[in-house]
């Protein structure tokens, strides 16, 4: 047996428990490929598929009880960390709480198969003050569903690799490099995908200090100003419930499927709470293919406009949800309906 492979099999729930524990605590390294591997070598009996899963499941357990425990206590600042060190951050913390939104704790359940949603779960959970007891046995529950589901398929391949002796003894051969290269491959592309997002997005970011001077402008000389959406989660509000100037609250999702309520004939400009405005950004590209060109997400989001000392509102009037017509949520022309209270605090 080479080296790698036997130094793989004599410390196996180890590393397995390691290697978990350590992509749910938030490094964004996969754990299916090892999952895999551990599968498919209980077809040789060298590893116990019990012990295997008994291992990923006390990763997951003690990762995540952390996170729901930093969430609950710390909020939102503990997502914006996660969110930095995951490579899907257009999937992070906006789409998690959608799901939980919908979904309640059932989310847990299939979080894990989501890169992104995986690590942001459970703070979330925490935040909304689920009880940690229903808490651990969703998340059990999904910890089960996903280790199973690639350890399982590990030891089918396992099975058929087992058939053939000469096919058998080639991959113990190269079971290692095969691994490496899983491992490589995965990484190399959520980080192209992240990569490629981010230059599209590039193009398009409005400078906080470009949205001023433009709202500026349009009440010197009294034109209408930039159409400026708030796409915060509800959970976002908590830390400060206070908007951009004119913004307006419109879920990503009342957007994509109504794009009518965005006019055509200003300019928009869309803003969230996430690192590298990701949430405004993919918006705005899918708005871009809908034939919506005069929309920009901002940069720095609602933080990098607080933090540069433009003046923020009071929210009053919130936005009618799903099924409204572009008459009920924009305000007619020459008009000054529908916006949110002119209270403004620096």
């Amino acid at each position: 047996m080479p080296i790698a492979l036997a130094f793989f099999v004599h410390y196996a729930y180890l590393i397995l428990f390691l290697w978990v524990l350590v992509e749910q605590i938030g490094v964004p390294v996969p754990s299916i490929p090892v999952l895999l591997t551990a599968g498919t070598l209980t077809a040789t009996h060298r590893i116990h598929h019990s012990y295997a899963l008994v291992a990923v499941l006390a990763a997951c357990v003690l990762s995540d009880s952390m996170w729901f425990a930093l969430g609950r206590r710390y909020g939102a600042s503990v997502l914006k960390l996660l969110c930095r060190l995951s490579l899907e951050a257009s999937t992070c913390v906006s789409k998690t709480e959608g799901y939980f939104s919908r979904r309640g704790p059932a989310t847990l359940l299939l979080s894990k198969f989501v890169p992104g949603l995986s690590t942001v779960a459970p703070p979330i959970a925490g935040q909304i003050g689920m009880p940690y007891g229903r808490f651990l046995l969703w998340d059990l529950a999904g910890s089960f569903l996903w280790a199973e589901t690639f350890l399982l398929s590990g030891r089918f391949f396992g099975d058929i690799a087992q058939k053939s002796s000469s096919f058998f003894h080639w991959l113990g051969h190269f079971a290692f490099a095969i691994f490496v290269l899983m491992v490589i491959g995965l990484m190399a592309y959520r980080f192209l995908k992240q990569k490629k997002f981010l230059q599209q997005v590039k193009e398009l970011r409005l400078e906080p200090a470009q949205l001023k001077a433009m709202i500026d402008q349009a009440e010197e000389q009294g034109n209408t100003p930039p159409f400026i959406v708030d796409l915060r989660h509800p959970l976002d509000y908590l830390p400060d419930p206070r908007v951009l100037p004119g913004a307006l609250r419109i879920g990503p999702n009342e957007i994509r499927q109504h794009s009518e309520i965005i006019p055509r004939d200003r300019d928009v400009v869309l803003y969230c709470t996430c690192p590298s405005e990701e949430t405004s950004a993919k918006l705005a590209l899918q708005l871009h293919k809908l034939g919506v060109y005069r929309v920009r997400p901002l940069r720095g989001g609602f933080d990098g406009w607080k933090e540069a000392g433009y003046p923020l509102m009071d929210y009053i009037v919130d936005t009618p949800q799903s099924g409204v017509l572009a008459s009920q949520i924009l305000p007619s022309p020459g008009s000054k309906n529908l916006v949110p209270s002119e209270r403004i605090s620096h």
